[in-house]
């Protein structure tokens, strides 16, 4: 190659380079975000964004909401549930960062309006024992790395003026909507090998099912619709993350994603999320005022 093909080139490469990373958000447009984040009023939907725009801006936005709200806590999980990839027009999970006073314990009150877009969802999240967790290639890996699994209903806020419009880029850019949840009793994860592997079968096989005070289904679905098994969630995590050069930590709360879809709160409504199939779970709940 000549020195002049050699330019082009790199030329070529600097464009794809920029190409890339052209719609990541500005910072002005991220400090815009984050304060309709906080003033749970509707952003403006960040647009045409790529995979790597995404990632781009939702690193910026964590900068800005560390500033705000502290310590990390944990990840979430997003978008592992196929009916809800197909709402936001993808084909692969996201993830985003949890915050220290985003999770409330069982029974808690929360304003409806909670955010500028709120929803709730059944969730499950699960507590790291162990670093080897970010080696983890299997739901039986990242059930020897954990120490708790605990029934939640998540809280998380679409944030933007139009959320039908926000694809999985766009979800990503919002910090995929991290805002509050709800946890219930943890389950500790048993000792022995045949109650761990009675324990990975029941959490593909249950039934998690929402309700309201009356008894009535709100919405629900089945262990495995989340990648054929809840803690596949964390597999996908653990990679998506060392791409990064992020990692889990002990101690830190990683959020599944959805079980059923995701619903309006209404004031009065009282929620509740039930894990039929899976012993010791006991049921969460949240009521909206």
């Amino acid at each position: 190659m000549n020195t002049k093909q050699t330019l082009m080139a790199a030329l070529a490469a600097v464009a794809c380079a920029t190409s890339v990373q052209a719609e990541c958000l500005s910072d002005a447009q991220v400090a815009d975000l984050v304060a309709h984040y906080t003033a749970k009023t509707p952003a403006a939907n960040p647009e045409n964004l790529s995979d790597a725009d995404g990632a781009c801006t939702r690193a910026k936005v964590n900068q800005l909401l560390a500033q705000r709200m502290g310590k990390v806590v944990g990840y979430k999980a997003g978008l592992t549930n196929p009916a809800v990839q197909k709402r936001f027009s993808t084909d692969k999970p996201v993830w985003g960062k949890l915050y220290e006073g985003m999770v409330l314990a069982s029974g808690a009150t929360v304003d409806a309006a909670f955010g500028a877009r709120p929803l709730y969802e059944a969730d499950m999240l699960v507590r790291v024992k162990s670093p080897a967790i970010n080696q983890a290639r299997t739901p039986q890996d990242v059930l020897d790395a954990i120490d708790q699994i605990i029934p939640f209903i998540e809280l998380p806020d679409l944030l933007v003026q139009a959320p039908p419009k926000l694809n999985g880029a766009g979800v990503t850019a919002i910090n995929v909507g991290a805002r509050l949840g709800v946890a219930g009793a943890p389950m500790a994860v048993p000792a022995y090998r045949a109650e761990r592997f009675a324990l990975l079968q029941s959490l593909a096989d249950m039934q998690v099912v929402l309700t309201d005070a009356s008894g009535a289904r709100l919405g629900g679905g089945k262990g495995s619709d989340i990648l054929d098994h809840p803690l596949n969630a964390v597999v996908w995590l653990a990679q998506a993350l060392a791409q990064e050069g992020l990692a889990m930590q002990p101690g830190d709360l990683i959020s599944l994603g959805s079980f059923s879809p995701l619903l309006p709160p209404k004031p009065g409504l009282s929620v509740t999320a039930t894990y039929d199939g899976l012993p010791g779970a006991a049921p969460v709940r949240v009521t909206f005022k």
